[in-house]
């Protein structure tokens, strides 16, 4: 599928000097961080969801941190 990837001159800059660490096409270093970012962030819910159902109290912790942070 295609999709057109619109970016600011310091996003274009940052994704060349990803592409170019990895040894890679822009293209490929993009899909490589979108993929990497879906895996951490799904890893990272289900760690969440273990932690809630596991830990007493995880929810109102998560939302005291959160309260703190904003």
């Amino acid at each position: 599928m295609a999709m057109t990837l619109r970016l600011t001159p310091d996003q274009d800059h940052a994704l060349t000097l990803l592409a170019s660490a990895q040894g890679t096409s822009k293209h490929e270093a993009a899909v490589r961080a979108i993929v990497t970012a879906a895996a951490r962030t799904l890893s990272d819910a289900a760690v969440q969801a273990t932690a809630r159902e596991l830990l007493p109290g995880r929810a109102a912790l998560e939302a005291e941190i959160r309260r703190s942070r904003a």
